[in-house]
């Protein structure tokens, strides 16, 4: 049996053997281990890959006696992560998802989509995923996640993916899938905000465009990164030209951040992440 030992905790003198020096007396093969330590804030991190029984293992008690007060453990299995996404009217990133778990290159189970118009429900349909539209036509914000959320509930999933979603989450929304939810949004913010953001940008003459995959806070776009990418253009591309760039861009990105959080590789380190590649 394999599993990923995570462990956060203040940093101290030790920790490595001590980690380690318990996951021997268990009986158990370190196959890959990670750490860093953020010396700003005296945060010390590890991600260990084990094979062993962990049947009768009480590895954490015995881990959260050793280690220093404020410690997270945690052992996470292999198996694929269940994943709710939202969408809107965006096919990219979406379809770039279903593509990839149909693939079996993303070690993720997308178990529903949820979007507030049916525009992809073709596209969702014909991979066999469950597909609900939740209009938020005559609701309140608030009314309108409270619906979503519970839909998502019914689900227990492990991620919520938010794929080219256009609406602005609720603090109670965000408060009940805390550190659970990625978005993904083109990497020009703050710079270029509101509508046809590429046609701000081609007006501006950009030279690199890319997106950013993040955790959702209660601060809009302002969430830990996860993941990030760009590309070189020149004043030979349109505006027309640097969506559709950055749609691919997006894409991958999106899908490079659900493939570190179904590795178990992110760290939320306050308002920044750790990534173990």
């Amino acid at each position: 049996m394999k599993k990923v030992l995570l462990t956060d905790c203040p940093d101290a003198k030790g920790l490595i053997a001590k980690i380690t020096g318990l996951c021997f007396e268990h009986q158990l093969n370190i196959i890959k281990n990670n750490e860093f330590v953020d010396n700003l804030n005296q945060r010390f991190f590890m991600r260990t890959e084990l094979e062993g029984d962990f049947e009768k293992s009480d590895l954490l008690t015995q881990l959260r006696t050793i280690l220093p007060p404020n410690s997270h453990v945690s052992l996470k299995d292999q198996d694929k992560l269940k994943v709710v996404l939202l969408a809107t009217k965006e096919a990219h990133c979406l379809g770039g998802v279903l593509l990839k778990c149909f693939e079996n290159a993303l070690n993720i189970e997308v178990v529903a989509v949820i979007a507030n118009y049916a525009d992809l429900a073709p596209l969702v349909t014909g991979f066999g995923v469950p597909f609900h539209v939740i209009s938020h036509e005559g609701l309140t914000r608030d009314e309108h996640d409270a619906q979503v959320a519970a839909k998502i509930a019914t689900y227990q999933p492990d991620l919520v993916g938010l794929a080219k979603y256009m609406r602005i989450l609720t603090p109670e929304f965000v408060r009940q899938f805390n550190g659970k939810i990625i978005n993904i949004h083109h990497s020009f913010l703050p710079a270029f905000i509101g509508a046809k953001p590429y046609e701000q940008a081609y007006q501006r003459g950009v030279k690199i465009i890319g997106a950013t995959a993040h955790f959702v806070t209660d601060e809009l776009d302002e969430g830990p990164i996860i993941a990030q990418d760009v590309i070189h253009v020149t004043h030979d591309n349109g505006a027309s030209d640097l969506a559709k760039l950055g749609r691919d861009v997006e894409k991958n990105v999106f899908c490079r951040a659900l493939q570190l959080a179904c590795e178990h590789r992110i760290f939320i380190n306050d308002n920044k992440t750790v990534v173990f590649r």
